[in-house]
């Protein structure tokens, strides 16, 4: 694969920024873009756009990690473009390689804002039910110091971190829910399995996208129903559940973007977010001619409450 064949950097559109993951009447303000703090250590050469692996340096993904992922501390991480943008991170597409080896792998490196650059303002709801254990920084998180701000943002990316993590365990034994490897943690940076086409570069396309036949709709379907029943009994809700963070890769479903992911017990709230992921991925399906014998939300939102432990 030749770097040119790889998908160049997104551009803003004019006037405002357009995210991946938003449908266009949620677009109504343009974002700050993304600060990171320098670390020589990590930051890209301005010339090649290498950079030293952070494999070392990071919290790692469950074990045994997959075949084809690159841990040796000798690889460097090739910078090749934004997948995609967001409201509150944006992805970019890195290859992981051993220099002068066949080693190498695609990932997909989510970037966390913090609070102040984010447009992603219903922290409080979903961060109900987890916790921190020290004082100090529960009350710069509730203060929004420039600190909490930092710390919100890391535990969004460690949130979704946890429960790829549990997820991926869970779908490698006998329940079916397939979600990204997820690599390594490093702060607010957030390095993914790279889901799609690896020699072309591009990344499998997002169900919103699609136009399945009767068929393959009631495929999607049967495999997004097992999916939210495996969320469940593992006390999740997805929090943020719609065609937009679903991916359909080789006909199998995969489910993506959980920063929000909701603990269903721990949360108050957590039974209104299930029944939401519920009700907006059932009217696509609807919408799409799958009969209401199949989509029946309200009954579905009863079996998954009750997997959950709720009733």
């Amino acid at each position: 694969m030749r770097d040119h064949d790889l998908p160049a950097p997104e551009r803003r559109t004019r006037g405002k920024r357009r995210f991946d993951d938003d449908e266009p009447q949620f677009l109504k303000r343009a974002a700050r873009p993304t600060e990171l703090p320098a670390d020589p250590d990590t930051e890209p050469d301005p010339d090649t756009g290498e950079r030293w692996s952070s494999w070392d340096d990071a919290v790692h993904g469950p074990e045994p990690h997959p075949a084809w992922l690159v841990t040796e501390l000798a690889a460097k991480d090739t910078e090749l473009g934004m997948l995609k943008t967001g409201k509150e991170a944006d992805v970019h597409l890195v290859r992981r390689a051993v220099p002068d080896t066949d080693r190498s792998c695609l990932l997909a490196v989510k970037r966390y804002r913090d609070a102040e650059h984010r447009l992603f303002h219903r922290d409080a709801g979903y961060l109900e039910g987890r916790r921190v254990r020290r004082s100090r920084e529960m009350r710069a998180m509730a203060g929004r110091t420039a600190f909490g701000r930092q710390m919100i943002a890391g535990q969004w990316a460690a949130a979704e971190f946890a429960a790829l993590a549990r997820l991926w365990e869970i779908g490698a034994g006998h329940d079916r829910i397939a979600v990204p490897y997820p690599v390594q943690l490093r702060g607010t940076e957030l390095m993914l399995e790279f889901v799609g086409d690896a020699e072309a570069g591009l990344a499998a396309p997002r169900l919103a996208q699609l136009r399945p036949g009767p068929a393959e709709l009631r495929d999607l379907w049967g495999q997004l129903v097992e999916a939210l029943r495996v969320l469940a009994r593992a006390g999740y809700a997805h929090g943020d559940l719609s065609p937009y963070n679903l991916l359909v890769h080789s006909g199998r479903l995969v489910v993506i973007d959980l920063p929000q992911v909701v603990d269903v017990v721990a949360n108050p709230q957590g039974p209104e977010f299930l029944a939401r992921d519920v009700r907006v991925v059932s009217a696509w399906f609807a919408a799409r001619g799958l009969g209401a014998e199949q989509v029946d939300p309200g009954t579905l939102i009863g079996e998954l409450l009750r997997e959950a432990g709720i009733r």
